[in-house]
């Protein structure tokens, strides 16, 4: 940009006839003139922008400490100086803030008793807590990037979410594990998270209350049978013992016996109803039509008309057999208790049974116009009835039954100002 300057300079200094080496001194002060000018304009562009070349080098590297100086608005390079600047600032508050983020879940994560593992999608191990070391016996430091082949882990990445695990060696109790199971990204890459919660004590206690209710239930039913047979046995030998001193045969044993027949029939049905409760099979789902299926339990009771009152029909996908055993448990109470002496007013005895559609499932509720409920505590405790010849095992069966189609069974009093219960049997409309 300097040499048409110097070459106009020069035209000029010779169109006026200035001696030569005046117009040499003239051109060599101009050139440095010129060149010191020229050096200070790109001191003044070059160095701001070196600057921020070096503070934008150090953000790529993660050091968010440099900073442009000599920032100034309404010019060009100073208003971007400034705003290189805020982005710095604003990144080093932003990683402060995930430094102190990942300390407190480091912590947490430390602290907490359940085990937490994490995967990446090759299956390596990326996240391991104090609590996972000590559950699984692993050292983080070692097993952090090996595979859960190589850790023998890989049942881990087969559960499924609320599965549960027994984990332990042969010389102690196993113990149990609630998998809680989901997935978040790492820099763009799916990860896998696994939590273990111990259920161990919780299960040990259920299973407890569960073995204490059934030995009471079944010294119950055995005593009730025993006691009369040993009675009568022994009255029975007392007779026979007075007969032989007497020399009288006219001894009529026919009454006592026939309490042991019957006690020991008694006693059989009771464990028949055991296995019949401990041997439910898993549901085997087909498309079955709920007007049809209930139509047919509607038939099958004999002693009172059932009234069907559903309006639609609707397709679900359940074991026909078990829900139609449900249904008849629950309609074979209902028929029992509107056909009660303890029923309730002057009408005439009332089964019903409806449908409808709530919230993703179907309820089908059974009703009936008996005395209704006086003790819901006991109504799904195994073996417990008042009925002289029932089992205790209809309502149990059912809940079963309704549990293993991921559904439910629920039982209550009328609300509908009638007397009497409302037994609903709640199926989810995709299974």
């Amino acid at each position: 940009m300097g040499l048409p300057a110097l070459v106009l300079l020069w035209i000029l200094l010779w169109q006026h006839s200035i001696e030569i080496p005046i117009q040499c001194i003239i051109l060599l002060v101009f050139t440095a003139c010129w060149a010191f000018a020229v050096s200070l304009l790109t001191e003044q562009i070059t160095r701001p922008l070196q600057t921020l070349s070096n503070v934008v080098a150090a953000l790529r590297e993660d050091d968010y400490s440099f900073r442009a100086r000599g920032g100034r608005r309404n010019d060009a390079l100073g208003d971007l100086a400034l705003e290189v600047n805020a982005l710095a600032a604003m990144l080093q508050g932003q990683r402060a803030g995930a430094l102190e983020a990942m300390a407190l879940v480091e912590q947490v994560m430390s602290s907490m008793q359940s085990p937490v593992l994490a995967f990446d999608p090759e299956g390596r191990l990326k996240l391991l807590n104090a609590a996972g070391e000590r559950a699984l016996r692993l050292r983080g430091q070692t097993a952090l990037g090996r595979s859960a082949e190589k850790l023998k882990l890989e049942y881990l990445l087969d559960t499924g979410n609320d599965d549960l695990l027994s984990l332990g060696d042969g010389t102690q109790q196993a113990a149990r594990w609630v998998v809680k199971r989901t997935s978040f990204r790492l820099r763009g890459v799916p990860h896998t998270l696994l939590v273990l919660s111990d259920v161990s004590a919780a299960l040990r206690e259920e299973e407890r209350i569960a073995w204490e209710r059934l030995i009471r239930v079944l010294g119950h039913e055995i005593n009730n049978s025993l006691t009369p047979i040993k009675s009568i046995a022994g009255s029975l030998r007392g007779r026979l013992v007075s007969l032989r001193a007497t020399g009288n045969d006219d001894v009529d044993f026919e009454s006592g016996l026939e309490v042991i027949e019957n006690r020991a029939e008694s006693l059989n049905r009771f464990l028949q109803a055991y296995r019949q409760l401990m041997g439910l099979p898993a549901p085997k789902l087909q498309p079955v039509s709920l007007a049809a299926l209930v139509e047919r339990v509607a038939r099958l009771e004999t002693r009172i008309n059932v009234a069907v009152a559903g309006t639609f029909d609707i397709t679900l996908m359940v074991d026909a057999d078990h829900i139609q055993q449900a249904l008849i448990n629950l309609t074979r109470n209902a028929a029992e208790a509107a056909l009660s002496p303890d029923a309730l007013g002057e009408d005439a005895p009332q089964v019903e049974i409806t449908w409808e559609s709530i919230a993703g499932e179907v309820v089908i509720a059974v009703l009936d116009n008996g005395p209704g409920l006086t003790n819901a505590g006991n109504l799904f405790v195994p073996f417990y009835t008042t009925k002289p010849s029932g089992t205790g095992i209809g309502l149990v069966l059912a809940q079963q039954i309704a549990q293993a189609h991921k559904g439910s069974v629920q039982l209550a009093n009328r609300t509908d100002r009638q007397s009497g219960c409302r037994a609903e049997l709640r199926l989810p409309l995709s299974t």
